[in-house]
């Protein structure tokens, strides 16, 4: 190897150490930084050859390796909107709320800004969403991804669409002997109303369930038409129920004086040839009288939204002070072939690039994809005290090749003396 040579090997060197130690102070500096992934430096050698044909050392070149797919610790946060993925996978992300451009990220630090949109760095949350059911509305494409608005869901009511009940009616009491029971509906505007039902024994196993119209359950006021006239009801010898007459039970009110939309409300009385509803055993008593097991309906009051908490499939679920639970939105979960190719952005987000593929979306916890941590975060995968050990490492590689470069100048002045 020549003078020259020498001096060109120390300077590649230089370089390489150089760029060694600024992703050493990269990783070091993101020690604490959410979910953020080190980088690591890879050297390669590099040969020239020579007239003679004989090798002769070039010196060296470095690369930046991204370490995206390696997982960091998990740690407890104190805010439900904190998440944290456990496995592979990204969130879905994007740079406005309107739908702009998809980003990925595994940074969770979101939080609710002014408009009600998980954000993170005026990044926005994607996700997809959901029926009463929990289930995905419009399909599970990133085409179908909207920002989470949790604004979007501040209040709930329910009308009451179905009443069930579990009650004895009296075997032994007389034919014509009518009795009462109230129980509670709710409109489509949340107003609470009682509908008194008469219960009348018209002939042996045979019953007449009519309804008196909704009346507010405070003031007593009148609300509404019931206009269903009534409900026959039939029981077996052995006291199950036989039949109903309409089948499937349900009585209407129009008219709501609230201002709501009319209702239909489903009755649910039991099932055919069991004592899971109605029933009709003998009281026993001198003085028969129905007995209430239980009566439920489905309607909710106005309430507004309390809390929101996020599940490991990655469900967002809306809490409200009426007791309703609703979820609202799904997180997916991207993967893609190559995530170690993505292209580094600022504050820990990626975009897809040819070497990374496009993304593919799971449900959190499916296809491979990892599991959604609500009120959880992950913290950064810098090893402080490797750090500190490469950057000893690049720091002397760093002085020695310096000092390769002083010697060859010396080389240099004492071939220059000896031509003068």
């Amino acid at each position: 190897m020549s003078i020259s040579g020498a001096l060109n090997a120390a300077i590649s060197a230089l370089f390489a150490q150089s760029q060694a130690l600024s992703n050493i102070s990269d990783n070091l500096a993101n020690s604490s930084t959410t979910a953020y992934k080190t980088t690591s430096t890879s050297f390669s050698s590099l040969v020239a050859s020579s007239g003679g044909g004989s090798g002769s050392s070039g010196g060296v070149t470095s690369t930046s390796r991204s370490n995206i797919t390696e997982q960091g610790l998990l740690v407890s946060s104190s805010s439900s909107t904190d998440l944290a993925i456990d496995g592979d996978g990204f969130f879905v992300v994007s740079d406005q709320s309107s739908g702009g451009s998809s980003y990925y990220t595994r940074n969770g630090e979101f939080e609710i800004d002014s408009d009600g949109y998980l954000t993170n760095d005026g990044y926005y949350l994607m996700g997809w969403t959901t029926d009463d059911n929990g289930n995905a509305i419009g399909g599970t494409s990133e085409a179908a991804l909207v920002a989470i608005d949790v604004d979007s869901v501040q209040s709930s009511v329910d009308a009451t669409t179905q009443v069930s009940m579990q009650a004895n009616l009296p075997a032994d009491a007389e034919v014509g002997d009518v009795y009462e029971t109230t129980f509670e509906v709710y409109d489509s505007l949340g107003t609470s109303a009682t509908v008194k039902t008469s219960w009348e024994k018209t002939a042996e196993n045979t019953w007449e369930m009519s309804f008196s119209n909704p009346t507010h359950s405070s003031t007593g006021e009148e609300l509404g038409t019931v206009s269903t006239a009534s409900v026959e009801i039939t029981f077996n010898d052995d006291g199950t129920l036989a039949t109903t007459n309409p089948d499937p039970a349900e009585f209407s009110i129009t008219g709501w004086t609230t201002g709501a939309a009319d209702s239909t409300v489903s009755l649910g009385l039991g099932s055919t040839g069991d004592d899971d509803g109605l029933t009709q055993y003998a009281s026993g008593n001198d003085d028969p009288s129905i007995e209430i097991q239980s009566i439920t309906q489905d309607g909710l009051a106005y309430g507004s939204l309390t809390s929101i908490e996020i599940s490991d499939d990655g469900s967002v679920t809306a809490f409200f002070d009426n007791g309703e639970e609703r979820v609202i939105y799904k997180i997916p979960v991207a993967t893609f072939a190559n995530s170690n190719g993505l292209t580094e952005q600022s504050n820990g987000v990626y975009a897809r690039s040819a070497n990374s593929g496009n993304s593919t979306l799971h449900e959190a916890g499916q296809g491979g994809a990892g599991s959604i941590n609500g009120g959880w975060l992950e913290s950064s995968t810098t090893d402080t005290s490797d750090e500190f050990s490469k950057m000893l490492s690049a720091q002397q590689a760093y002085s020695a090749s310096s000092q390769i470069m002083s010697a060859a100048s010396d080389m240099f002045d004492t071939l220059i003396d000896a031509v003068r």
